[in-house]
């Protein structure tokens, strides 16, 4: 459960530095949506011997579910994200739908993301695209009859810490939670490396750790005042909101 609840919840590299006093970046709001224009003839008889033509323009955008412009774009996967139980309730077809709104996020993600000070803060872990990564075990359709999640946040501490925790409420009754601690490293401009120690687990009066240490390594693919995007080293999609946000 462990190395399954760390590779959900890893971001930010070591590397950064006086991170809460950098100037957040400005991200444009770009909403202007493509167009594909056709032009559609037609005729109108108006008498026997007399016709005329009659010119229209058409207008269709591509998907006119997905808007495109960045703030448009993190709207739009909040949307298929939220209250989904981090993507357990979502079929194959709304999956493939946040994959997508992701990959145009992408497009507008600061060059070097890993030292973006944006980075640091509380988040709530709102979907994955493997939706029983998060959480291991306690996240298995047998381990959801059993243990309800509660809370899945991250934060990340300057200059390379970062804390997880899953809280849960077992057999209805008993509250625990899991939580890790780890540290941080930047291994080029999008990929971070977190090696976590053993887990601590709490569940009503006891505490104990158990395990080993794990390591996890994630790419960063979008992040902004709001959102975070981030994908495992085997292509699982993360996407993270700040806590405190409610856009």
């Amino acid at each position: 459960m462990a190395a399954a609840l760390a590779s959900s919840l890893a971001l930010s590299p070591s590397t950064f530095r006086g991170g809460p006093e950098s100037p957040k970046p400005r991200f444009p709001n770009l909403c202007a949506k493509p167009m594909n224009v056709g032009l559609a003839i037609s005729t109108r008889s108006f008498s026997r011997h007399r016709k005329t033509l009659r010119i229209s323009a058409t207008v269709s955008v591509s998907n006119p579910g997905v808007r495109t412009g960045p703030d448009d774009l993190s709207a739009t996967i909040l949307s298929k994200v939220m209250h989904s139980d981090r993507g357990v309730l979502l079929e194959k077809e709304q999956h493939k739908e946040v994959a997508e709104v992701a990959d145009a996020l992408q497009t507008y993600c600061v060059s070097e993301p890993v030292k973006c000070p944006l980075i640091f803060g509380d988040w709530d872990v709102l979907y994955c695209s493997v939706p029983t990564s998060p959480g291991g075990g306690y996240r298995s359709t047998l381990g959801r009859l059993v243990f309800k999640t509660k809370e899945m946040i991250q934060v990340i501490e300057a200059p390379d810490i970062v804390k997880n925790k899953v809280s849960f409420s077992a057999l209805g009754f008993l509250d625990g939670e899991v939580s890790l601690t780890g540290k941080l490293k930047a291994l080029d401009d999008e990929w971070v490396q977190v090696i976590f120690e053993p887990p601590e687990l709490k569940v009503g009066a006891l505490e104990f750790r158990y395990g080993g240490e794990s390591e996890v390594k994630l790419r960063i693919t979008y992040i902004d005042e709001n959102i975070r995007l981030g994908k495992g080293s085997k292509g699982s999609l993360f996407v993270f909101r700040r806590l405190g946000n409610s856009t």
